[in-house]
């Protein structure tokens, strides 16, 4: 039962901080060098792209057309990211103003010899083998690529999820203090008064056979 209960624990924590990862805002600094849409089939990654423009719910979810933003970073490292709109869905961004962000990257086009590089607030992985891309939510231009931006969103956020977590903890443990232990110590104490019950019945059925023996 214990390794039963690691495995759970581990892999509980393993797929939350996976949430996690995935759906809180990152930010990049990157070169966009290009803009444009494609057709996409959805196969069995369909669950890592969001959805149609709002107003376009209604329209097949099998294919359809998703706008990509090419950038480049620093070094050299090629960056691909998708701009759809989440909605009202998760993750929660609240996000529906996809064909406005894809004008505001499209001016922000730049050349390697005259680069413009921006901060892209993002969310989701890029996974070459599934066909993932993050998802962008904004754009803003900076002066250069050593700009460093602040996430206060995930430092507040997660600072409350610690929070939580701890007062639910705290809560938890008097509960359990106050409640289940004295259950659990009163049934172990019963179950040592049966057991010692039973062993002086087998003692004192042992001694009579003793004595039924010596007659």
């Amino acid at each position: 039962m214990v390794y039963v209960k690691w495995v759970f624990t581990i892999t509980f924590w393993v797929l939350f901080v996976s949430v996690l990862h995935y759906t809180l805002p990152q930010h990049d600094v990157v070169r966009v060098v290009s803009t444009d849409v494609r057709r996409v089939d959805f196969g069995e990654n369909s669950m890592f792209w969001a959805q149609q423009d709002t107003a376009q719910e209604g329209a097949t979810t099998t294919s359809r057309d998703v706008r990509f933003i090419e950038t480049f970073y620093e070094n050299g490292r090629p960056m691909v990211f998708r701009n759809e709109d989440t909605g009202w869905g998760w993750p929660p961004y609240f996000k529906l103003d996809s064909s406005n962000l894809q004008a505001e990257l499209t001016d922000l086009v730049s050349t390697k010899d005259s680069p413009q590089w921006v901060v892209l607030r993002h969310y989701g992985w890029r996974n070459e083998f599934m066909t993932i891309f993050p998802n962008a939510v904004s754009v803003k231009a900076v002066d250069g690529p050593d700009y460093s931006a602040i996430n206060w969103f995930n430092i507040v956020f997660l600072t409350m999820l610690a929070a939580l977590f701890w007062a639910v903890y705290v809560r938890w443990r008097r509960f359990r203090k106050a409640r289940i232990d004295p259950v659990i110590e009163d049934m172990e104490d019963s179950l040592y008064a049966a057991g010692d019950a039973i062993s002086e019945k087998r003692s004192g059925m042992r001694r009579w056979l003793d004595t039924w023996k010596k007659k």
